[in-house]
């Protein structure tokens, strides 16, 4: 819990005030300052001052689960090794560098044995693909890094006690207008354990997102208190989450047996569902008969309506579902009926209403929009706003699942009404405006302007310095340096670093990989091929000298496990002036960092981009793409990654400046009644108390409900 609380809010649990006067404490609480600065962190005053006033024993225990939790944060709990023992200095041609290793093969009787006339299979030289050297040569290579002020320096703030701090984060996280990332539905799966026993007035007030719900209600569950349910499915996911299953029921579970408490709890509150929403049921048909299975709805007559639910599931009873009847009156032209019964779920009818104002319903339908947007969520009024400004200049259409997983293709469809568009887009900017709370004094970090809202976590992997997708932030420094550190759990596995790099029209490729090692202004590590102890990779580019605008960095699957599979997999980049030396990975010139866990082959983090500024950003992407089962590298999905990558880089995304142009409006017409609030990448430390904060770990809280 004390791990998740630093790693999420960047918050030291410290428990009691503290009184210790001997000055171990102080001297205790110095060292653990100074070791964090080593890795890129240091202690707030606020929590130095806390630390020096505890005894020296307690701070030192509580100073190494610190260290250790910052250093997996970075990725500094592992050692990174490079193939090339003085990368980036002396990267050999990749064909010179071949032939060397086949000629030292060809020497040596027993290698050659294994050469096969014809087919140069680099796994059979000796001293391809694993570390010829150990990580103290490594180190005995390189000077040490330089300390320069860009350096990244990252804040850890004084907590309060370990309860509060979970208490805060758990309601931060049940509360999230958002879908959460599967490791943060995790952490709110603990956090929801761990609070279990708060009391009422501490419990989340609501739960908008359906998987939030069932992991409120599994803890519900055990407690033996009533569920938070308003439709059918939010049992079914409630079951499958305690039959350790998929929460989305994107998969089918299966399911366990359930104690006769626990059933009747779930009957009762199916029995709570009204009759007109059975038609969900349909959905997921073959779940509810296992379920039907596990509950013995028929020992239980004081519940009439559960027999109804699972007559649907066996077809005894009809039940059209909503969404059938919608799409059966748009297939027969009838857009008027469509409306009428969409008016009865506004959030379903925003979500559908680019397809109606297509099909003809003209005034009616906006007029049902307006109406619909004082009651939908601030979320599908975010997201509805963020589709409608890009077909103002449509691009193509890019779609992705909650695995990252991304196709894109050509926007066919009609063009809106100009005129009904913009009414829209005022229609929505109001009604977000008006459930925005009056910010008193507003101060804004201008860095935080081209983040996009988050209006969806599920694709995006928590960690250091992490932004949502379609988020842009200014790239400083002199060197770019990306890597990826593996570790495989029981087979051979094979990552590739790989950085595709195009001209401004998305064309004339050229790229750095283990086909490639170097050129004018990149140079690659060198190639590992499998990792039992773990392995690392490098590519550094030298921005200055790029003659390649635009620079997608990818990690390709060429054999062995997926991402989700390994022991460990991790991607992320580092900047750092050019005089500053220092060993391939320094964990202060860290910038991002966050595990690889998506169900692709090839991963796409991010792309670098060169403005007309001659300035160099960072636009996010959390994708993935399927690639091949084996033997993935960069020459393979050249046009595949170009097409999705420019999709992503010329949409509009909705971003946090929106929402702040909205707050100063509100700001400016009421008076401030004294509050601040803040807006940015990171909290400074002279805000007043009591100030509003969101930075980058709560931007989620902007979503308005």
């Amino acid at each position: 819990m004390e791990d998740l609380i630093i790693a999420r809010r960047l918050r030291v649990p410290v428990e009691g005030a503290g009184d210790e006067t001997s000055g171990w404490g102080q001297v205790a609480a110095r060292q653990l300052d100074a070791a964090l600065l080593s890795v890129g962190f240091t202690c707030s005053p606020a929590l130095l001052d806390r630390l020096a006033r505890l005894p020296g024993e307690q701070v030192i225990d509580l100073g190494v689960r610190v260290l250790a939790a910052v250093r997996r944060l970075v990725g500094d709990h592992v050692e990174h090794n490079a193939y090339f023992v003085d990368f980036p200095r002396n990267v050999p041609d990749t064909l010179e560098f071949w032939a060397g290793l086949l000629r030292e093969a060809m020497l040596d009787p027993v290698a050659a044995a294994r050469l096969r006339p014809g087919i140069l299979n680099l796994l059979d030289l000796p001293r391809y693909g694993s570390y010829q050297h150990t990580y103290a040569d490594l180190l005995a290579a390189h000077a040490e890094l330089v300390p320069l002020a860009e350096d990244r320096v990252t804040v850890l703030e004084l907590g309060g006690s370990l309860r509060d701090e979970a208490r805060d984060l758990y309601l931060s996280l049940a509360g999230s207008e958002v879908p959460l990332a599967a490791e943060d539905l995790a952490a709110l799966r603990a956090l929801a354990a761990f609070c279990a026993d708060l009391h009422a007035d501490d419990q989340p007030e609501r739960v908008p997102v359906r998987e939030n719900r069932a992991v409120i209600n599994e803890a519900r569950l055990a407690a033996g208190r009533p569920l938070l349910v308003d439709t059918v499915t939010d049992v079914l996911r409630l079951a499958a989450l305690c039959s350790d299953g998929d929460v989305t029921l994107a998969t089918p579970t299966r399911l366990r047996s359930f104690r006769r408490a626990e059933r009747r709890i779930l009957l009762a509150a199916l029995d709570a569902v009204p009759a007109a929403k059975h038609g969900d049921v349909l959905r997921h048909r073959e779940q509810w008969k296992r379920l039907g299975e596990r509950l013995h709805p028929h020992e239980h007559p004081q519940f009439p309506r559960v027999a109804q639910v699972f007559d649907v599931a066996r077809g005894v009873r009809k039940a059209a579902s909503f969404g059938s009847r919608v799409e059966a009156a748009l297939a027969a032209g009838r857009t008027g009926e469509a409306v009428s019964l969409l008016e009865h779920t506004p959030g379903a009818l925003l979500r559908r209403l680019d397809h109606l104002l297509r099909a003809g319903g003209g005034s009616a339908v906006l007029e049902a929009a307006e109406r619909a947007a004082a009651q939908a969520s601030g979320r599908v009024l975010l997201s509805l706003r963020e589709h409608l400004q890009n077909r103002l200049a449509p691009v193509d259409r890019v779609f992705t699942n909650r695995h990252g997983r991304a196709w894109t293709t050509s926007d066919t469809r009609a063009p809106l009404d100009e005129e009904a568009l913009h009414r829209t887009l005022a229609i929505l900017d109001e009604e977000i405006g008006r459930r925005l709370p009056d910010p008193g004094e507003l101060i804004v970090d201008p860095a935080v302007l081209d983040v996009a809202l988050p209006l969806s976590g599920k694709a995006v992997v928590p960690g250091l310095g992490m932004l949502p997708r379609g988020s842009l932030s200014l790239v400083e420094g002199e060197l770019l340096r990306f890597f990826v550190h593996w570790r495989q759990r029981e087979r051979r596995t094979d990552y590739d670093l790989s950085a595709l790099m195009l001209d401004s029209t998305y064309d004339n490729p050229t790229h750095i990989s283990w086909t490639s090692y170097a050129n004018d202004f990149a140079a690659y590590s060198g190639d590992l091929t499998e990792a039992p102890d773990g392995a690392s990779e490098f590519v550094d580019v030298r921005l200055a000298g790029a003659t390649k605008p635009i620079i997608i960095p990818q990690v390709h699957i060429y054999a062995g496990e997926p991402f989700d599979e390994a022991a460990e997999a991790f991607f992320g980049y580092m900047t750092r002036d050019a005089a500053q030396e220092g060993r391939p990975f320094e964990p202060r010139t860290v910038r991002m960092k966050s595990d690889l866990r998506g169900s692709g082959r090839i991963a796409l983090p991010l792309v670098f981009l060169r403005g007309d500024d001659d300035a160099w950003r960072v636009k996010w992407l959390h994708l993935y793409l399927s690639g091949h089962p084996s033997f993935n590298q960069v020459e393979g999905n050249r046009i595949t990654a170009s097409l999705l990558v420019r999709s992503i880089v010329e949409r509009h995304y909705l971003s946090v400046g929106y929402l702040v142009g909205l707050l100063r409006a509100r700001s400016s017409a009421s008076s401030t009644g004294g509050q601040v609030t803040y807006i940015g990448l990171e909290a400074p430390a002279d805000l007043p108390e009591g100030a509003r904060i969101y930075t980058s770990a709560t931007l989620h809280e902007l979503i308005p409900a």
